[in-house]
């Protein structure tokens, strides 16, 4: 058994790319030994700035011997047949066997292959790798054809075994391929030779080289942890930053330095928006008084100095960055204690979508949306508070800070507010109306907060569905589906009742009738027709609402066919109401008697879909105790009877509970019934009437839910 290394050394592989780069990597190297017929005990790629690595183990000295046969034409066959036979197998004729056919005797070819040594399938399966690398972007260099994401310098490819390391011949372009790589750039420059990957790895590590990419994260994250520690500061942590950083050094070298005191009280969310996005450093705080006071940053090189002129140097140019943010701070607090109004001004003449209207206009909107749910949701909140909050809820837009720092927007927008004068519940207003922005985000709880995020969201999906601007596949430019769940959200965790059409049909209706006034195909339609197009696309709306709530609940442990037992019930617009009805059907069907009674209502609805079908006829009559025959029959009616006079109020009530409490009486008094009678019997009155009382257990468990959905 043989091992294989492969590195390839470039100029620096931009972060964001390296964790797929190293995934394509082994997937086309492994995929094509197998193809080839070499298999593998294990697999590990690399990444660093600069270097791709692939470490295979357990390959075989060659592919196995490969023997193929192939029928050919029959024996006398016209010669031109079997010439392009045999120049297709590479044989000549006296080379072919005859065999006897259903049909008389045909030709064989029997094609004997000897497989290949591992590292010539290797060589060529490599090559084949880098050649078609997907890389998202790339560039050409020099006189050569290959495409890489940065000049590719050289090619490190051994195959290990048990007669030491013999370099693969690798060919492509002229780039220098052998058993030789570099280390660090600054810290170890020159090449050296490695005879093994243990070998290449420790050599690596003596020229300043950590080649695991999770080792460089935990090295960054304890050193900062630890020097933040030891100023009783605390680190404020970044996993985006950290995954960036050990991906722009091979050799992490962590420093800490201050912050100039002239930017000690601006916001920390404006310093660390700051120090993240243009200098890449993490943010150190102080936990008594909540302000960032200091940065680290992580070098790619120790020095003589301990890192005092690497600091000096990212001191200087932080100066310059903060400095700007503070001006843009200062300016724009100026505004907003003078006229903060003046921003919202300026949102009429800023689109918000060529179709949509400005932002302006969706402000408006949603201003009215707001103050409806206000009196809908909280009717002792002051709606003018809400109006107010919804109208200023992205003044901040406007900003010079936002407009510098757009993942702002909302954060300014509560420290502006609160600038200002306003109450803490219209400030925060503007931040918390954009949550939840992700699936571990927070949703807003504030009264005026939740009013205004619902109305932005569902102004949002309403004006894209009315526009038929919905997404597709993975594209979703306007984050829709993120405004869906952050509504589900919203209204589940805050216990919200109302109807989630409501939501969004203003803002469907609104966006037909600027189409009505604008596009041909809808200036023709009718007021009738106009309806029918509004409903079309606040049924699909609340539709993409369901399939988003499916996913929602099966997070929860609730299953698809229960969540479509009960979406098929009405009122199905209460996500509320839905959701405490899924909850209690799915809990009663993992109960014995669920379960059971479930099965005996599948019993009875195949057997009165087949008498229908058979019949012609339906079976929704009232069935009629007189007519009943057995005691069984007669215990039946009294047990459905007593089961609706509980289940109707319950469900009024929506104790569900009690409601599936009464449906478990049934289970009993169904089984007996089944055990006891033949429903299609030779009277044809007693039949019918059985029938009836067949669909009488339908239509009482129908109340409940669609049970004729559930899967089991």
């Amino acid at each position: 058994m043989a091992d294989l290394l492969l590195e390839l050394f470039s100029e620096e592989i931009p972060a964001r790319m390296q964790a797929r780069a190293a995934d394509d990597l082994k997937r086309l190297v492994t995929d094509g030994l197998v193809e080839a017929g070499i298999t593998y005990e294990s697999a590990t790629a690399h990444v660093t700035p600069r270097r791709l690595c692939l470490s295979l183990t357990g390959l075989p000295a060659k592919a196995p011997d490969l023997r193929e046969e192939r029928r050919g034409p029959r024996v006398g066959a016209p010669d031109k047949a079997v010439e392009g036979f045999l120049r297709g197998v590479g044989l000549t004729r006296d080379q072919l066997e005859v065999r006897d056919d259903k049909k008389g005797q045909v030709y064989f070819a029997v094609i004997e292959r000897p497989g290949r040594a591992a590292g010539e399938v290797a060589a060529d399966v490599i090559t084949k790798a880098i050649r078609n690398f997907p890389w998202p972007k790339s560039m050409r260099w020099g006189s050569g054809s290959l495409r890489w994401v940065r000049p590719l310098h050289s090619i490190l490819c051994i195959l290990v075994g048990e007669e030491g390391a013999s370099p693969v011949a690798i060919d492509i372009d002229g780039i220098p391929c052998g058993n030789t790589t570099e280390g660090h750039r600054f810290m170890a420059p020159g090449r050296f030779s490695v005879v093994s990957f243990d070998d290449y790895a420790a050599k690596l590590r003596e020229r300043f080289v950590m080649l695991d990419a999770e080792e460089r994260r935990d090295h960054i994250s304890s050193q900062a942890a630890n020097l933040a520690f030891a100023q009783n500061m605390e680190l404020v942590q970044d996993k985006g930053l950290l995954a960036e950083l050990a991906g722009l050094v091979e050799w992490p070298v962590v420093l800490m330095g201050d912050i100039a005191p002239d930017f000690l009280d601006l916001p920390p969310e404006v310093l660390q928006t700051s120090m993240r996005e243009h200098q890449k450093f993490f943010s150190v705080r102080n936990p008594s008084s909540g302000r960032i006071e200091k940065f680290i940053t992580v070098a790619n090189r120790e020095t003589a100095d301990h890192g005092a002129a690497i600091l000096a140097g990212n001191q200087k140019v932080l100066f310059a960055r903060l400095s700007d943010a503070k001006f843009f701070w200062e300016n724009d607090l100026r505004i907003a204690k003078t006229d903060i109004s003046e921003w919202t001004r300026k949102l009429e003449n800023v689109t918000f979508h060529n179709r949509i209207g400005s932002q302006g206009a969706r402000i408006t909107q949603i201003r009215k949306i707001a103050r409806i749910l206000a009196h809908e949701l909280f009717p002792d909140l002051s709606q003018g508070d809400v109006e107010y909050a919804a109208e200023m809820a992205k003044a901040d837009l406007s900003s010079e800070m936002v407009y510098e720092f757009p993942e702002l927007q909302g954060v300014m927008g509560r420290y502006y507010l609160l600038a200002a004068g306003k109450s803490p519940d219209i400030a925060y207003a503007a931040e918390e109306h954009y949550r939840p922005l992700g699936p571990e985000d927070s949703v807003p709880v504030r009264p005026v907060s939740i009013c205004v995020a619902l109305a932005d969201k569902g102004f949002s999906l309403g004006s894209f569905w009315g526009f038929d601007e919905k997404p597709t596949g993975s594209k979703d430019p306007f984050a829709l589906r993120r405004a869906c769940l952050g509504a589900i959200r919203i209204v589940l965790e805050n216990d919200l009742r109302l109807s989630i059409r409501d939501l969004f049909d203003s803002a469907i209706q609104r966006a037909v009738e600027i189409r009505a006034a604008a596009e041909d195909e809808f200036r023709s339609m009718n007021d009738e027709e106009r309806k029918e197009a509004v409903q079309d696309r606040s049924d699909n709306l609340l539709s993409f609402f369901h399939d988003r709530l499916k996913v929602h609940l099966r997070a929860r442990g609730i299953r698809h066919d229960v969540i479509d037992a009960c979406l098929a019930m009405p009122g199905n617009d209460d996500l509320v109401l839905l959701v405490k009805r899924a909850e209690a059907l799915g809990e009663f069907l993992k109960t014995d008697d669920g379960e059971n009674l479930l099965q005996g209502f599948r019993r009875a609805n195949n057997i009165l879909r087949q008498a229908e079908e058979k019949d012609g006829v339906s079976y929704e009559g009232a069935p009629d105790v007189k007519y009943a025959v057995d005691d069984s029959e007669r215990a039946l009616f009294a047990a459905l009877d007593n089961a609706e006079a509980t289940i109707l109020p319950a469900l009024e009530a929506e104790d569900f509970a009690a409601a599936m409490s009464a449906m478990a009486a049934l289970r009993a008094p169904i089984d007996a019934f089944f055990e006891s009678v033949q429903v299609n019997t030779d009277n044809a009155i007693v039949r019918r009437n059985r029938l009836c009382l067949l669909n009488r257990i339908r239509e009482v468990m129908g109340r409940v839910a669609r049970f004729d959905v559930i899967e089991g």
